[in-house]
């Protein structure tokens, strides 16, 4: 028998969390995009949902999640795309974060979803917080199991103070 620290009901929980946290997400994302902080709770929710993963599958299982490998990546995109929401009515020369379109014009939807500025200000936050947060999660696994590896048979245990 494999020396597993989580029960086979755990990983089967954890497996079948990880889809609602998820879409749990997105609903936070895209039914909140008017109120403030949004993209930041459903970035948290949904980095929930991987650390779940880390947690009762290990890193190596977690790790083959499309997420967990591009983390670094979905967060640089989330910054790239929270910042051009940002900058581009500079340019414009508008205000800092001015909304397009203005009040008053007419909006696109898709589905009962205005695609509106904020809508991807609130998605590229999402991408940050989720990238990083993930990408976090992921380094500290890594490390934690190469330092395992590194002790050898028996090092489960480390002592990480120094006998001085």
């Amino acid at each position: 028998m494999k020396n597993d620290p989580t029960s086979i009901l755990t990983q089967v929980v954890a497996r079948i969390l990880l889809l609602p946290t998820v879409v749990a997400a997105i609903a936070i994302l895209v039914k909140g995009y008017a109120s403030p902080g949004d993209g930041f709770a459903a970035g948290v929710v949904a980095s929930l949902g991987v650390l779940l993963q880390h947690i009762a599958h290990g890193r190596g299982e977690a790790e083959r999640l499309g997420a967990v490998r591009y983390a670094p990546i979905l967060a640089g995109a989330g910054l790239l795309l929270s910042l051009l929401v940002a900058i581009v009515p500079l340019v414009l020369g508008d205000a800092v974060l001015t909304h397009y379109p203005p009040p008053g014009a007419s909006v696109v939807y898709l589905g009962t979803l205005e695609l509106i500025t904020p809508v991807l200000f609130d998605l590229g936050i999402f991408l940050l917080v989720f990238g990083f947060v993930v990408g976090t999660i992921t380094f500290f696994a890594r490390t934690i199991s190469e330092e395992r590896e590194y002790a050898g048979p028996g090092g489960e245990h480390l002592d990480l103070e120094d006998d001085a």
